[in-house]
């Protein structure tokens, strides 16, 4: 398969290419979400600048005061309750009808399997589910909201419960990516022909190294973003709000596959 680069948005191009695509899969970041109602968290208007890193963001300022980073952490809770966009239901129903293998994100904020994407793997976790930092114990986020803030482990313990720190499964400054989560993503990546990047910089790592890697293999890079990311030179460029540009590939590639057309879930 034989892409010319292309900086313009030629959606028959990106279709083709996707429609001739052996395995193809996605890369997300935080512009997938935007449209949702989720600023990038380094925006005018992002978490970053309300709850800087340092402070906030790290496993040692959560154990020097949670209470204080708790705060941040509502924050996150109150991501889970926004909606899928068009730009992440184009991507499940990619994946329902056979053009997708898989997502990659750096998101946190649930809205790819909400919007019925089945194959994710989060490279930064997620506030849906908590682990105690003591015993290990996990929970759910409904089996935590009726616990006290910061909750504390109600696991049986000798002499009554726990009690230690629940910490939200999100991936701090100080943390590791998940190593289930990098072989998961390696496991995903291989003999991939075809990346879909969107809403993404490609500029944090690990997660930036896939679309490298991707194309070590031979694959082509189809970028769907506002603005071009860095140093990544795309087989094809679609310019424009994901949640525009994603249901339009979707319906080009159905029409190249000589599929019917018919609206996201």
């Amino acid at each position: 398969m034989t892409v010319s680069p292309h900086r313009g948005a030629d959606f028959e191009q990106a279709a083709r290419a996707l429609a001739g695509a052996s395995k193809a899969i996605a890369l997300t970041g935080a512009g997938v979400s935007v449209p949702s109602g989720i600023p990038d968290f380094r925006s005018a208007t992002g978490l970053w600048l309300r709850y800087p890193p340092a402070e906030y963001a790290t496993l040692s300022a959560f154990r020097a005061d949670p209470a204080k980073v708790w705060r941040m952490f509502a924050e996150l809770e109150r991501m889970l309750q926004r909606p899928p966009n068009p730009a992440h239901r184009a991507l499940a129903t990619l994946e329902a009808e056979g053009g997708l293998a898989g997502i990659v994100t750096q998101n946190i904020d649930g809205l790819h399997q909400r919007a019925g994407s089945r194959t994710v793997i989060e490279y930064h976790g997620s506030p849906a589910t908590f682990t105690c930092l003591a015993c290990g114990a996990g929970y759910t986020l409904a089996e935590v909201l009726p616990l006290e803030r910061p909750p504390r482990c109600p696991a049986p313990a000798p002499g009554g419960r726990c009690g230690q720190l629940l910490k939200p499964d999100v991936v701090l400054f100080d943390e590791q990516i998940p190593g289930r989560a990098l072989a998961a993503s390696e496991a995903l990546v291989r003999d991939v022909d075809l990346m879909l990047i969107v809403g993404t910089s490609c500029e944090v790592y690990p997660a930036a190294e896939l679309p490298r890697r991707v194309r070590r293999q031979g694959g082509l890079l189809i970028e769907l973003n506002l603005a071009p990311a860095a140093g990544l030179d795309p087989d094809v460029l679609v310019r424009g709000d994901c949640a525009v540009t994603l249901p339009r590939l979707l319906e080009g590639w159905r029409q190249a596959r000589g599929r019917p057309g018919g609206a996201a879930p």
